[in-house]
This record gives C-alpha cells, structure tokens and sequence, in this order.
C-alpha cells in the first residue's frame, strides 16, 4: 500500500494550482504567466502593464490565443489572452468574456459560461472562487517538455514524439532542439518499439524472373489451395493448378481431400500424353 505523505500532498496541490484558470470579474483581461501555453503569439499593440492587488506592476510582454480543451475532435481556444510572465495565477476575465458576446452565470454549483444559450464552459466553486473545468494538465505536458515533474523516460519520450528514431532523439537532445527536454540515458536508447516494427517496417520487392520457356511445357508451375471454409457442392474444399510457363495455360483440378493431388498430377500426365 502506498502512502501520501503531507509533502507528497503540498506539491501534487502546487501542481494542480499552476494549470488552474480563476475566474474573476476583477481581472481586466485573460492573463497567465506560462509562455509555453500559447499556441501563437505576437507583440501587444499597445505596451502595458498589469497591476496586481499588493500594488505591483508587471509588464505585458505578449498577446495570444491558448488551447483549453479538446471537443468532438476540435480544439477549443482562449483567445487574445495576455503573457505576463511574473503573475502566480491564470486569470480569466469575466469582462472581456461578455466582450465576446458570451454570458457568466455564477450559482451555488459554480459558474457557466453560455453563447446565445449554450452551453460553452463550466467551473467548479472553491470556497468563495471559481475555477473553470480545463484539461490544462493533459494537454500541456503532452505538448512541452516543462513542468515540476517532467519524466525522463526514452521510451515515453520516443513516443511522445511521433516514434521518431533514437538517433533523432539524440539529435535532439544534443542541438536542445525542445526546451526543458530532460537529459535521457544512454543505455536505454538501445530499446525496441513494438509499435515502430510493425508500422515502419516495409516489405522487400519480389526479384523479377525474366526466363520464359520458349517450348510448350517445357516448364509447369504447380500450386495447392485450401481447405475452404465452406465446400462446394460436390463436396471439394481443395484445389490444384499446373500453369504451363510457355503459354500460361491453366488447368484446376479439384478436390475433396489434400492427399488426392498425386492422382490429379497423374491424370494431368496422362491428359498430356494424349
């Protein structure tokens, strides 16, 4: 059985409170201080700065749009959200929501964000806040190599990144192609994706005959199939072919039981000699 322990407790708290989005009708604009959230980003029209409630001012360093959550496939964007890198919380303003012609209704059983109606977004009430319903966690360490618990497993590491080969990851790794990319071990880069061998693999050309009989059964291509699933109304499940190599002219003899192609070979000899 394993155990919480209080500090285990403190920090998966820390954790879930970085990816939370408080809405507040206080806030002036959708703001947050992780720039690796932003899908796009570009410079603020106008330069700016954020004051907080202990009368510090923190400057807006970009604008952009950021992915909440995943919905019948379709990815659903926070937009002109601000980058104001030294703010503790994500905020979400409940202004520049109406802005958007969207309504908030706060209730006893949280908040809900509709659009002519419908419904778009939902939070939970914490005490006196309300915390919007986001798959930020998920989404996030999915997509960037940072966070207070980055794993450095090859092996998630290799798949995360659409299977590429490990000589690739090491590329990475050296040029630090991915920012906050962990240091992976050596030795485990040795490892062999099921996955990758059967989807990579690729199947080798058969090599081209080029001799053709120039005589009439000077060569015979044999074959057996069978047995079939269902037999044929004369009771046969099997069947044998002779392909003359010179003219390709089939002959199919049928039959019952595997053990009868000696006799169906000898009938095709004595039809030949005919």
């Amino acid at each position: 059985m394993q155990h919480e322990t209080p500090a285990m407790t403190e920090c998966s708290q820390k954790c879930n409170e970085e990816f939370m989005w408080y809405v507040d009708s206080g806030a002036s604009n959708h703001m947050t201080g992780h720039a690796n959230w932003f899908e796009s980003l570009r410079e603020p029209e106008i330069p700016g700065y954020v004051q907080t409630c202990d009368n510090t001012t923190h400057q807006i360093e970009h604008v952009g749009d950021i992915p909440l959550w995943e919905e019948k496939g379709k990815t659903k964007y926070m937009l002109n959200v601000m980058h104001v890198p030294n703010i503790a919380k994500n905020l979400i303003s409940v202004g520049q929501i109406i802005e958007q012609g969207m309504q908030v209704k706060f209730k006893q059983s949280g908040c809900f964000i509709e659009k002519n109606g419908k419904l778009i977004a939902k939070g939970k009430r914490q005490g006196r806040m309300f915390i919007l319903d986001v798959d930020m966690p998920r989404k996030i360490t999915a997509m960037f190599a940072e966070g207070t618990s980055v794993i450095s497993d090859v092996e998630m590491w290799h798949k995360r990144i659409g299977h590429i080969s490990m000589q690739t990851l090491k590329n990475m790794l050296r040029k630090d192609a991915v920012a906050r990319l962990p240091k992976l071990k050596d030795c485990e880069m040795g490892k062999i994706c099921e996955a990758c061998q059967y989807g990579k693999q690729n199947k080798l050309p058969f090599p081209h005959e080029r001799h053709v009989s120039k005589n009439l059964l000077d060569l015979v291509h044999t074959d057996v199939w069978g047995p079939t699933k269902n037999a044929s109304i004369g009771g046969c499940r099997f069947y044998v072919t002779f392909i003359d190599d010179c003219s390709r002219k089939i002959w199919v003899y049928f039959m019952k039981q595997k053990s009868e192609i000696f006799d169906c070979f000898r009938k095709f000899k004595c039809m030949l000699k005919k």
